[in-house]
Order: C-alpha cells, then structure tokens, then sequence
C-alpha cells in the first residue's frame, strides 16, 4: 500500500516563492510507486489549495487563475484519521476528501519554517517531515540559535539585539552600535532566511538605511561584525537528535559582501526566466577547504543539528574569516532551499533516496512520540469550584 503524502509549500512568508519551487522540485522526485502524492498550495492569506495544477510550476505564473481552477481545503482529524477536506463544505455532495498519512512540509521563513506550520500540523495530530516545533522556532531566530550554540562550544560571532523600542531612539542606537562593535557592520533581521533586510555598513549613511532595511522585514534586529575577507561554507545535515550524518561541504560563489537573494535564486535563471532554486546558485562542489576545516565543519554542522535537536534534514552555513582563518557559524535552515539535495548527490545519495529517508524519519519519530504518556491521572476537577471559598493548586504545582 502506497504511503499517502502531503507536500505543502509556499506560505505567508517573503520566501514565499522559492517555496513554491523547492516543493514542486521535491514533489518531482518523489518515487510514484511507493507514495500517493497530493500537493497542497499555500496561498501569502495561509489557504490551503489543491487541484490538478498545484504541482506544475507553470500554473503560478498566473495565481488568480490557479487558484480558480482549485479547491480549497482544510487538514482535519475525524476518528483517529487526518484527512484533507473541501472548505468550505458544498451544499450538495461530499466534496474533496483526501487521507494523510504523512505530511511534507517544504516551506521557507517566517510564519511557516518557525515553528508556526509545525505547531498546527502537531495539533491535528498527522506526522509531518523535519523540524518540530522547538527546533525549528529556535532554528529561525539567530539569537536564540547563538545562546544555544555558545552554550554546547560552537564558535560564533558576538553580537547586539534590539528591539523596536529602541529604534525610536535611532541615534542612540547607531551610537552603541559604532562604540561596541564598529565598522564593517552587518545588520540582520532575527528571523528570515534568504539573506532577506541583510545590508553590509561601512559608514553611519550605510548604517542608517541598513537598520531601516532590516526593521521593514522584522521587530528584531541583529548587529555584528562583518567579515570583509570572507569564505562562505555551507554543509547539510540528516538525521535526528539521535543519530545524524553529514554531507559534501559546498562554497557558494556571490556577486557582493554577502550571498544575495539574487545571488541564491535569480543567478542559476534559465533563458526562459525560470528559478532553479537553491539548485542553480553558482558554487563550488567540494569546497576548496583542507581536510581539517572540512572535518571541523562537519563535526560542529551535526553539533548544531542535534543541539537544536531537529529532524530531517538542515543546511548550516558557516564563515571562514580569511584574514586570520577562523571559523563561524553563521546560520542554520530547517528546511533548505532544494532541500539541500545537490550536496547529497555529491556523496552518491540521490534526490529520491533523500525523500524515502527523510518520510521515515517522520514517520519514526510520530512512533516514537506515540510511545510517550501525555496524560496523568488526577482528581483535580472533582473539587474546583470557581464560586466557592475553596481554592484552585497554583498552575504547575
């Protein structure tokens, strides 16, 4: 019997796009014979769409008219079952019902790899590929990651936080910002990925619009040193907070002081103008490191991984400072652009193979959770009584 899957992308996410991409891409590579396959379109509103278009990328060229052609659904559990079903319900029929037995999340950025999606499919109770909840809202918040990473011997670079508040008092801000780590700067949205508001200052005009640029995109801003001489590493991890691998180490090659969204999803374009993703960034496979860097990429690449304690498959991104040869770790995706399978490929696992992997692990860990008690027995609603002089245990006690 074929194992029912799900695969949604896109979202209410700036990523929103390349999500629509890495999915179609993963949906293309998925092995018919094993899994029955319904793709499941999230709309910028969070509607969830299928129809016989949502998996052909030539359908988003016009949205409106996909959207049209579709039918809108909604994930629920009835007796013990999740299904995906037509909202709202028609006056006349049963309407689409469609049986899950696993979702695919492949979704990018705020609001869907954060822990937002992840937390809405553990509420419905279906098992879902990567991430949970915990590690992947860690994993999308750069400063959290850091506490963490510090916290288990990871090498990063220190940096400031601030919050809305303070950009009220913008000069103030700027003013801390040039005392305590000075110029080159690099400012950062806390939660997107893409290089999406990440703005290089080397002055306080550079500074000024780089915080502007990161506060359109986020309510919280990071600052730290920005490495001129700068060697970007990336390595993508598998597995779970129990056993994990890693992969091929990559160097992508940009066109400025940081990889560029364009640089990720616009340089590997087609002639016809099509994106293939994180798949056609230009980089070099393996990258031009010594063993002993790439042994140490690799070692704190799972490090982090079963820190956060995520599932599936990760991409981590590191930072060589070329002036003194130091290493960084600079970011994690919970859920990589291509799903990260052209590293994969480079040690002789196929995109197919990575899918079979990644449901099991899903599937695993939904076993696992299965086996843990979330209930325990008390009396406590026998004797609550609101109106009455007899007090309610403190929460938690």
């Amino acid at each position: 019997m074929k194992t029912k899957v799900a695969v949604l992308f896109g979202g209410k996410s700036v990523e929103h796009e390349v999500s629509v991409i890495s999915g179609i891409q993963a949906v293309r590579n998925m092995d018919p014979e094993k899994y029955e396959i319904t793709t499941v379109y999230i709309t910028k509103k969070n509607e969830f769409y299928v129809g016989e278009d949502t998996g052909k990328i030539e359908a988003y060229r016009d949205i409106p008219a996909l959207l049209k052609n579709s039918k809108r659904v909604i994930l629920l559990n009835e007796e013990n079952r999740v299904v995906l079903k037509q909202y709202p319900a028609p006056k006349f029929g049963k309407g689409i019902e469609i049986p899950v037995d696993v979702v695919f999340p492949v979704v990018h950025g705020t609001n869907e790899e954060d822990g937002t999606l992840q937390g809405y499919l553990k509420t419905i109770g279906v098992p879902f590929v990567g991430c949970d909840v915990t590690a992947s809202a860690v994993g999308m918040d750069k400063y959290v990651s850091k506490a963490i990473l510090k916290e288990n011997g990871i090498p990063v670079l220190d940096c400031l936080l601030f919050t809305t508040s303070q950009y009220a008092e913008t000069e103030k801000m700027l003013d801390e910002i040039e005392e305590k780590i000075g110029y080159p700067v690099i400012i950062k949205p806390v939660n997107l990925g893409s290089s999406v508001g990440i703005v290089v200052a080397k002055d306080r005009a550079e500074l000024t619009d780089a915080v502007d640029t990161a506060f359109l995109y986020a309510r919280r801003i990071l600052a730290e040193h920005a490495i001129l001489n700068l060697r970007e590493v990336n390595c993508s991890v598998l597995g779970d907070e129990n056993e994990a691998i890693a992969s091929e180490c990559e160097e992508p090659l940009h066109s400025a002081d940081i990889l560029s969204y364009e640089d990720k999803y616009m340089s590997g374009s087609s002639k016809s103008g099509g994106s293939k993703g994180m798949a056609g960034v230009s980089r070099k496979i393996p990258a031009d490191i010594t063993p002993e860097m790439k042994a140490d990429i690799q070692k704190y690449a799972i490090k982090a991984f079963q820190s956060f304690g995520c599932n599936g498959v990760a991409r981590i991104d590191f930072m060589i400072d070329s002036d003194n040869g130091k290493l960084y770790f600079n970011e994690i995706n919970t859920i990589p652009g291509s799903l990260a399978f052209y590293l994969w490929e480079a040690v002789g696992m196929p995109y197919r193979e990575l899918i079979d992997r990644l449901i099991a692990l899903a599937l695993k860990r939904d076993r696992e959770e299965k086996s843990v008690s979330y209930t325990f027995d008390t009396n406590i609603l026998a004797g609550a009584n609101l109106g009455g002089s007899k007090k309610l245990p403190a929460s938690g006690s």
